[in-house]
């Protein structure tokens, strides 16, 4: 229930938690679906943001995780299928005041939405992306989708998949996004430490969510959640910090030129040799994204998780708004001699 408190300078604010961000409608998604936690945890950092329910809205495309709108206490639209960057590009134009989320899926997103994602990291709206990758087409029963591994037997890739998978990070990061991160669903924690992060970026922050489809793609990220295997399989990155984990917190990464390399710190290295992450030098940032290829054993590289690279860019909508108070500066335009231009000639 909502509480209220006074800020320093004096007036009265509404204190929410959680619970005011859920609606009274049933959450329909499959018992043990991965995206009950991720509601759960957007919930709580909707709270700790201390934005008010009125000046949020959530868009969502087709899929699964489309469902997410009709679940938040906020404004919000159901879209068209891969469109909901684009529709949320077009409200942050005309109302810059709201704090505007994506929520999308990686086939929504990544297959019939790609282009309008690339186009939407490129420009830069202050908005956050969130996309729920399970590898799989949940909704329509099993399809693979474009983060499907190679071989990835489903209903319209009977004899195996011959696609090679689209890594989205990658991806994104050459689209110009100036925040590019990663987390997933079973661990909550780290999760909302992550949206939290992405709310304060001042720009389009992009957070992919691993996230189990417990009825058609079962265990495809559990590789990284299993006891067994999750201390040698991930890598938790932090800023000015050195790449460092395994069960023991006993293995890093350093480099040797570009080539990251995996070494033992019981044998013969230290902490010194490490490569520091640093979340704003691009390059290495690119070469993080590249930790992509399926764990084999514990010389293989881990799955890094955090914040991969951010920047600070001038928004979209800040540049649309300056340039529209530059041109009313220089007073009424002409309409015939817009539409006219410049190629244009008289016949005599």
């Amino acid at each position: 229930m909502a509480t209220t408190e006074t800020n320093v300078a004096g007036s009265e604010n509404i204190k929410l938690t959680a619970k005011d961000f859920a609606t009274d409608q049933d959450v329909r998604w499959c018992p043990g679906c991965g995206d009950y936690s991720i509601l759960k945890q957007v919930q709580t950092v909707m709270a700790e943001t201390g934005l008010l329910p009125e000046d949020i809205v959530f868009i969502s495309g087709i899929g699964c995780a489309a469902r997410f709108p009709y679940y938040m206490e906020t404004y919000g639209m159901h879209s068209i299928h891969g469109r909901a960057a684009a529709i949320a590009s077009g409200l942050k134009s005309v109302r810059p005041d709201l704090s505007i989320w994506v929520v999308s899926g990686d086939g929504d997103c990544l297959s019939i939405g790609g282009n309008h994602l690339i186009h939407a990291l490129r420009r830069n709206f202050n908005m956050n992306l969130l996309l729920f990758n399970n590898e799989i087409y949940g909704l329509t029963k099993g399809q693979y989708s474009p983060t499907s591994p190679a071989g990835k037997v489903t209903s319209s890739t009977p004899y195996g998949s011959l696609d090679n998978p689209f890594n989205p990070l990658a991806l994104s990061l050459g689209a110009g996004g100036s925040f590019i991160s990663r987390s997933m669903d079973r661990d909550p924690k780290h999760l909302r430490e992550i949206l939290l992060k992405a709310n304060q970026h001042q720009g389009t922050s992009l957070v992919e969510i691993y996230q189990n489809c417990n009825v058609f793609n079962d265990g495809a990220f559990m590789t990284f959640t299993d006891k067994a295997t999750k201390t040698l399989s991930t890598l938790f990155m932090e800023h000015d910090q050195p790449l460092i984990y395994g069960e023991n917190r006993n293995k890093g990464i350093k480099l040797d030129g570009f080539t990251p390399v995996v070494v033992n710190l019981d044998e013969g290295h230290s902490a010194d040799d490490l490569w520091i992450h640093d979340e704003t030098d691009k390059l290495k940032s690119s070469i993080l994204t590249r930790f992509f290829k399926p764990y084999e054993d514990e010389t293989s590289l881990p799955r890094p998780f955090g914040i991969f690279y951010r920047e600070d860019r001038a928004l979209y909508e800040d540049l649309m708004a300056q340039q529209i108070a530059d041109r009313k500066k220089k007073g009424d335009g002409n309409l015939d001699a817009l539409l006219s231009g410049n190629s244009t000639w008289e016949i005599k």
